[in-house]
């Protein structure tokens, strides 16, 4: 059998571990770039002996980057930080560190180049994050110029940041904040009924971590997207204040959903990103002033041939361990 090889850039993360393991069926030795061997050892089982290759990796150094590449079909760079440290700060991570894997990737021959961006960055001007991702893309594409960008929004799944985040947080507190929320407006539902929380604050098209998966697997495959853009998002567009309450149903939890302005919002965020691993940085608050929507016109999932799950049909699946306990048994029979 030809050894079919792709490098994965960030194979360990949220996203990387789910393309890593459709690349394993579809039986490609896989290359994963790392510092830290321990974490590569968690996706070896995955596959069968020899087929997980960690590979040292230093993204600021282009040996080290073109030792990882060469040989290789593909290559997906999944690189990313939400916040920054030192070194590890927008600038290196999202256009220095992309730009040296497209020129090696390019100089070595790849075929493929999978790029990882983010919904939004071309319309968010005031982010630091949003406008380093955007950088990235131009970097990408003139190094690469059939690279495959694909910009995800808010992405779910069992081990996601976002819906497990503020889930553990109605653990513990009665009241969860929403950023940019304009107030608890009233909402007419009809015979006489109103609805006090209604909707408000940014807009998210949440999508599912195992479709995004898929979405790269079609464009490495298929080889029909060299040079396009695609803009990934679910089913169902939602209000910040209205996902908090969709997950607040799912897991039958209790909390107070408080509108938070952004100028409070941004009060707090300058004190809160002080701490080692920030819950929200100015930057993130400045990058929620725009909604995280796809597009009208843009290439999604379904030129892919992809149908998104959505929000209601996942994360009841992973969210049900927040749930309080049944009195009368997680199975009771309702007559």
């Amino acid at each position: 059998m030809d050894r079919r090889i792709v490098t994965v850039f960030g194979g360990t993360g949220f996203v990387g571990r789910h393309i890593v393991k459709r690349l394993l069926e579809r039986e490609f030795i896989v290359r994963v770039p790392t510092r830290s061997f321990e974490r590569v050892k968690k996706l070896k089982p995955m596959g069968y002996l020899g087929q997980v290759v960690p590979v040292y990796c230093d993204v600021r150094n282009e040996d080290s980057i073109k030792e990882a590449i060469d040989g290789s079909e593909a290559v997906i760079n999944l690189l990313g930080v939400l916040y920054e440290r030192g070194k590890n700060n927008f600038l290196n991570v999202h256009v220095k560190a992309a730009k040296r894997i497209a020129e090696e990737s390019k100089a070595c021959g790849v075929k493929t180049l999978l790029h990882m961006s983010a919904l939004g960055v071309d319309k968010n001007t005031s982010a630091n994050y949003a406008t380093s991702k955007l950088a990235g893309e131009k970097a990408v594409r003139d190094a690469f110029a059939d690279a495959v960008i694909f910009r995800p929004s808010v992405i779910f799944g069992h081990d996601d940041n976002f819906l497990n985040k503020f889930a553990t947080l109605a653990r513990f507190s009665p009241v969860l904040p929403v950023i940019g929320a304009p107030g608890l407006p009233k909402v007419d539902l009809g015979e006489g009924k109103i609805d006090m929380l209604g909707d408000g604050g940014p807009k998210f098209q949440p999508v599912y971590v195992g479709d995004v998966a898929d979405a790269f697997m079609t464009a490495l495959v298929e080889g029909k997207s060299a040079g396009k853009t695609y803009e990934l998002g679910g089913p169902e567009v939602y209000s910040f204040m209205a996902l908090m309450r969709d997950m607040l149903h799912i897991t039958r939890q209790r909390a107070i959903l408080m509108p938070v302005p952004f100028w409070l919002a941004s009060i707090k965020a300058f004190f809160l990103q002080l701490l080692p691993v920030p819950p929200l940085t100015l930057d993130q608050v400045r990058l929620l002033k725009t909604d995280n929507v796809v597009s009208e016109g843009s290439d999604g999932f379904a030129e892919l041939g992809i149908t998104p799950n959505s929000v209601e049909a996942i994360a009841p699946t992973y969210l049900k361990r927040f749930c309080p306990p049944r009195k009368s048994g997680e199975f009771r029979r309702f007559v």
